[in-house]
């Protein structure tokens, strides 16, 4: 795991995109025997805190604590379901405990949002500058161990590819499931062989990885159209998407790349999303500009 644990996070806001994450969370604690985490983030005016409204904001904030942990225990195991109860912004609280997980979990839109709203904002922050691993719900997908149905990862060569594979692998054997793994060649670097050097890494990385997990069983598809594509198209009927938060050809300073970006908008199934290590010093939070 690229956490530093193999708790699951889930940020959960009682909104029935929430809920769909918590199922989806519990489903993945109890396929994992993990320990799963509920999460919820309560705000209130700080300029009150001696006053009733911030002692019902946290009253508010307990109530939601208390039904998700209700509706978590009905799918985890009971006696692996804790609470994590917290004042500040949701989005913040979420990525700062991203770094210490083996996976954070959130639902594409929660509470309060415009309707029509693709992707919530507290989602998109989190994909963007959350550590490690990071799942976005859009759709409920399919448990481990449930129905047939692929893995599918994004691999395109970039720093993360290695870390998506791995990430994307565990998930199909937890699954019984085979892994799709989505080269696209369309956005390749413009220099002489560029899309040619890309396959090459692909084939090399996909060939090492069979050899020490014959467990899994590994399709490969190479296209030479845009990612945006492929990853849509293969991602119908899969379980999980899983790519890097930047791609080989992103702009230096962006925490999402712009094929990130598409997926995590109109993916038809859960969207995981892997973080590559941050070195000391170069963190940043969700409203403070990367690069």
């Amino acid at each position: 795991m690229t956490g530093s644990s193999d708790e699951i996070i889930v940020g959960y806001d009682g909104s029935p995109g929430s809920e769909m994450a918590l199922h989806w969370a519990a489903r993945e604690a109890r396929g994992r025997a993990a320990r799963l985490t509920v999460c919820h983030a309560w705000a209130a005016d700080l300029a009150l805190a001696a006053e009733p409204p911030f002692d019902l904001a946290r009253q508010q904030g307990e109530e939601i604590m208390s039904r998700g942990l209700q509706h978590a225990g009905l799918i985890a195991r009971p006696d692996g379901v804790r609470p994590l109860l917290v004042l500040g912004s949701p989005a913040e609280v979420l990525s700062e405990h991203s770094a210490a997980a083996g996976l954070l979990v959130v639902g594409a839109r929660g509470q309060g949002q415009l309707p029509g709203l693709l992707l919530g904002s507290v989602a998109w922050q989190v994909a963007g500058h959350g550590r490690g691993r990071v799942v976005v719900v859009r759709a409920p997908g399919r448990p481990a161990n449930s129905a047939p149905g692929p893995v599918v990862a994004g691999v395109d060569g970039s720093a993360a590819s290695p870390a998506v594979l791995a990430f994307a692998a565990q998930e199909a054997a937890l699954r019984h499931a085979p892994l799709v793994a989505v080269c696209a060649l369309a956005d390749a670097p413009g220099h002489m062989g560029g899309a040619h050097e890309i396959e090459q890494e692909f084939s090399g990385l996909l060939t090492r990885w069979e050899k020490d997990h014959p467990d899994v069983t590994v399709l490969r598809q190479v296209t030479h159209g845009s990612p945006r594509t492929a990853l849509l198209d293969a991602a119908a009927g899969a379980q999980l998407l899983v790519l890097g938060s930047r791609g080989r050809g992103g702009i230096r300073g962006m925490v999402l790349g712009s094929v990130a970006a598409v997926l995590l908008h109109h993916a038809p199934c859960p969207v995981g999303i892997v973080h590559p290590p941050v070195p000391a010093g170069r963190q940043h939070g969700p409203d403070t500009p990367a690069g």
